[in-house]
């Protein structure tokens, strides 16, 4: 799920910028520039730890335990989750969406680095949070549902990850623009009947929701930013692996084109 979460406190006096973090990191992700954004992140980790905003700092391991997934680091990346759950300790946030945010963020990580076990703990624990407190917005359970059933389907618990994608998609669909996160949800279920069922037996509804997904990706409605060429990259694999090649092109092109756009953009606005 897109953006970074701003923990509650940082940006006031004495603290960082939080804001402008974010809209900079925006900028790094919307033309794919990875080493870019590690070290706009880095940067500013070294200024929270100077200044003592743990709260800043917290918010930064965060979005490093997404980079380092993203990159398949998974030493950089534990480092970090160990650092951010400690962090949430001392900062007495164990029962707040800050805490349950950066455990879906270590969960996710770790269930890419082949550790679901111990990731299903962290999403149970985000889970009893997010479902307890009141108005926690929907791309949040959205994006918890979604990576919970992932690791569970890894565990083979099918019936319980089928449950869990069922959940993220409904979540998603309250959300305006939602329709690319449900479209991952869509591909993830595929995979996971897949897995299941085997491609023979499973085909029918394999191919049902390989459709529903180009259906939501074709979707006019959400923005065609860097976050939706994202997408259709981390999409175009999967409808390529079940035979749909010349949609997997069609997606790649448009995050090319988008993220050339993006560039295009920012050499312009120099040049001004």
């Amino acid at each position: 799920m897109p953006g970074i979460t701003q923990l509650p406190g940082a940006g006031g006096s004495g603290r960082l910028p939080q804001q402008r973090i974010v809209e900079k990191m925006d900028e790094y992700m919307s033309r794919r520039d990875y080493a870019g954004a590690e070290r706009h992140l880095l940067y500013w980790l070294a200024e929270a730890l100077e200044v003592k905003d743990e709260r800043a700092e917290l918010m930064l391991r965060g979005e490093l335990i997404g980079h380092y997934r993203k990159m398949s680091q998974k030493e950089k990346g534990i480092e970090q989750i160990e650092k951010a759950l400690d962090l949430i300790g001392d900062l007495g946030f164990g029962e707040t969406i800050s805490a349950a945010t950066t455990y879906v963020n270590a969960a996710t990580a770790l269930c890419a680095f082949g550790e679901n076990d111990r990731a299903i703990g962290l999403f149970g624990k985000a889970k009893g949070i997010y479902e307890s407190a009141k108005g926690t917005d929907q791309r949040l359970l959205g994006g918890l549902y979604n990576n919970m059933a992932l690791a569970l389907a890894a565990l083979k618990r099918f019936d319980e990850a089928d449950e869990m994608f069922r959940k993220a998609y409904d979540a998603m669909s309250l959300v305006s623009g939602g329709e690319p996160e449900m479209a991952i949800t869509c591909l993830n279920m595929a995979d996971a009947v897949c897995a299941r069922d085997g491609m023979e037996k499973g085909e029918g509804r394999i191919f049902e929701l390989l459709d529903k997904a180009q259906e939501l990706l074709d979707d006019p409605g959400p923005v065609r930013d860097g976050y939706y060429a994202f997408v259709c990259e981390k999409c175009a694999p999967s409808f390529s692996y079940y035979g749909y090649f010349q949609y997997a092109g069609e997606l790649d092109e448009r995050a090319r084109e988008i993220y050339e756009r993006n560039i295009k953009g920012e050499e312009q606005e120099k040049d001004r």
